[in-house]
């Protein structure tokens, strides 16, 4: 089996790439924890100066992996709540590398994809790549920091319409909206992204390291990630999300039954 996350370093830049080509580079349990590991092993590098997160194959990340929702769901409630909290430590982490963090996205990226590329401080997409939060398609609070990053990145109306739609959205549509800095050619996606880590290496790994520290959110993130998974343990005993994750694990649209109780 080849890792579902790899590791390369090339002078002051870092690259971390999710590799699991055959399921979108979704979020299993197993690759979150390789990408903790991988996260936490940057420290050992003393001069690096940027870092890029990038993925394999056709998309950048789907986000979770909802058939492992479903089993953990169905196994113990808890478990999926833990597990899902889990998930929401390891995105801070991302946001909380002190140098800067260029996400890469190479193909689409949705839920817990755009999550992801939420906790970086520059995105660069592939042209006809497709960003989304998707969350409610398939009954899923989201529960990665997406309620608290996307309406400060581009704005509470903007955000409502990815969080209540679940559409996927074209990345010159997200750049113009402000999510995404730069559209370029697929071919060009790492090229482009190892020149911008490469033009930030040059300047003052001090300043650097200042700048972002002066520029990070002065929210309290735990007390709002707390909040996500505080609303999704409310949700988790209703219809929907058993509804939702079935509907995902048999490759059907989901029929949902009656209205919203809280």
């Amino acid at each position: 089996m080849t890792d579902p996350v790899l590791l390369s370093v090339d002078g002051h830049v870092a690259t971390i790439t999710l590799n699991r080509p055959e399921t979108l580079n979704a979020l299993s349990n197993d690759a979150m924890r390789m990408f903790e590991q991988t996260v936490r092993a940057l420290g050992d590098f003393a001069d690096i100066r940027a870092v890029i997160i990038t993925g394999t194959g056709r998309a950048f990340c789907a986000g979770g992996d909802l058939a492992e929702f479903k089993r953990a769901l169905e196994a113990d409630k808890q478990s999926l709540v833990d597990l899902l909290a889990y998930n929401q430590m390891v995105l801070q982490l991302v946001e909380d590398i002190p140098v800067p963090v260029i996400g890469a996205a190479n193909g689409t990226a949705v839920a817990g994809g755009l999550e992801l590329l939420l906790c970086c401080d520059i995105v660069l997409a592939a042209k006809g790549a497709r960003m989304g939060d998707g969350h409610a398609r398939y009954a899923v609070v989201p529960s990665g920091g997406a309620t608290v990053r996307l309406p400060r990145k581009i704005g509470p109306t903007r955000a409502a319409q990815l969080f209540y739609t679940a559409d996927l959205i074209d990345v010159e549509t997200l750049m113009a909206w402000g999510l995404v800095s730069e559209v370029v050619p697929a071919d060009r996606l790492m090229e482009r992204a190892r020149a911008l880590a490469a033009a930030i290496s040059r300047c003052s790994p001090e300043v650097l390291r200042r700048v972002k520290r002066l520029t990070a959110p002065k929210s309290d993130e735990a007390v709002t990630g707390r909040a996500e998974i505080e609303a999704f343990v409310a949700h988790v005993d209703g219809a929907d999300l058993h509804e939702g994750l079935t509907a995902f694990g048999e490759k059907r649209i989901p029929q949902y039954r009656g209205g919203a109780r809280g």
